[in-house]
């Protein structure tokens, strides 16, 4: 199969589909890849690093497009990007198709092919090609509020741990998943007043034998919330349900509650995110006020530490797009239903239902497809 990498132009987006590890794990079972120049400079990699893993280098994007039969990426396309996607063609990356209605228009009019990571599932219900990037949204989502916490850039001036005979901030977390975990972990690492809360009480019980007395749980009511929330420094959104929407945890009304200069870091953005406040924002202006609250909300997170990041995905990804590539995008799904998870887009149509409710449409099931 020829498997073409373009170069990621998402507004600060550093990351790469592939390795030059992974490219030579493919090529040496007879694949041929085709890098775009200079997509692995985000990650330390340069075009000779591809070339002798095996790679071809092409100088343009559309020549990545037109050449490959899999396209292999790991932000959503954009628009420019879904033109030159055509039908037969097979995408492999982040879609978030749930919150993103344009994209999906797109993805439907090019004919392609789409599986999505964030759907792809493991036999144990997990999602393997999310979770990677949840641990480090997860991880960083402490590092930038607590930044944002500072009383330069329009904090309210705390330290996340405190020192002795100061008081350490509260910091809530919603969501025990992944991030929610990873956040909660790197909070409590830093000495904070950490509470997370979840509405499995399954999972509370699992993160308080984790952590012990260092951190706290809650059940997840709107009445918990609302209290949780008003009294926090820093609430970090760490929401998921496969393939939808999140849903709208803090109310505009529980923001105006808060204290000016909190701050709410929105890991669930690129699911339409978990504040009903949040709005998309990007790695060159990633927060904004609203009623004197800060709101970090940058939709791809982990490209701000592209090598670590790029490193974890490809990881996960590889033994993927390997199936893809030896066996054909049809008999890859028929033969692991964990990737016929992933699949979104086909021929026009959404094929998830999940995505299909969230964005009103009708979802063409696999099996027609």
């Amino acid at each position: 199969m020829r498997i073409g990498v373009p170069r990621e132009i998402k507004v600060h987006e550093y990351r790469v589909g592939l390795v030059p590890a992974g490219v030579r794990e493919l090529t040496a079972a007879g694949h041929q890849v085709l890098v775009e120049s200079g997509a692995g400079n985000g990650i330390g990699v340069d075009d000779e690093q591809f070339r002798a893993a095996g790679a071809a280098i092409a100088a343009r994007a559309a020549e990545v497009f037109e050449r490959s039969e899999m396209v292999v990426k790991v932000k959503e396309p954009q628009p420019v990007e879904c033109e030159m996607l055509r039908s037969g063609q097979v995408l492999f990356t982040y879609l978030h198709l749930a919150a993103d209605p344009q994209q999906a228009r797109g993805l439907m009019k090019s004919g392609c092919t789409a599986i999505a990571y964030e759907t792809v599932t493991a036999p144990n219900g997990s999602l393997p090609l999310l979770t990677p990037m949840s641990e480090v949204a997860g991880r960083m989502s402490i590092q930038v509020g607590a930044a944002s916490l500072q009383k330069a850039n329009g904090g309210f001036g705390v330290l996340l741990g405190g020192v002795p005979g100061v008081p350490p901030a509260k910091v809530v977390v919603l969501g025990g998943g992944v991030s929610g975990t990873h956040a909660a972990e790197m909070a409590v690492g830093l000495r904070a007043d950490v509470t997370v809360i979840d509405r499995s009480v399954e999972r509370l019980r699992e993160l308080s034998s984790m952590f012990g007395s260092s951190l706290r749980t809650a059940y997840s009511t709107t009445e918990t919330i609302e209290h949780l929330v008003r009294d926090a420094d820093l609430v970090i959104g760490a929401v998921l349900v496969a393939g939808a929407a999140a849903p709208k945890l803090v109310t505009r009304a529980m923001v105006k509650t808060m204290k000016p200069g909190a701050v709410l870091v929105d890991i669930s953005i690129d699911q339409g995110g978990c504040f009903e406040t949040s709005h998309p924002t990007t790695h060159a202006e990633p927060t904004f006020l609203v009623d004197g609250v800060i709101h970090y909300c940058v939709a791809n997170m982990p490209g701000a530490v592209p090598r670590t990041s790029t490193l974890a995905l490809t990881n996960a990804t590889l033994r993927y797009v390997r199936a893809l590539a030896d066996l054909g995008w049809q008999e890859a799904l028929r033969r692991d239903a964990g990737l016929a998870a992933g699949l979104n887009v086909h021929a026009g149509q959404i094929t998830h239902e999940v995505v299909a409710k969230a964005l009103g449409l009708r979802a063409h099931p696999l099996r027609s497809a």
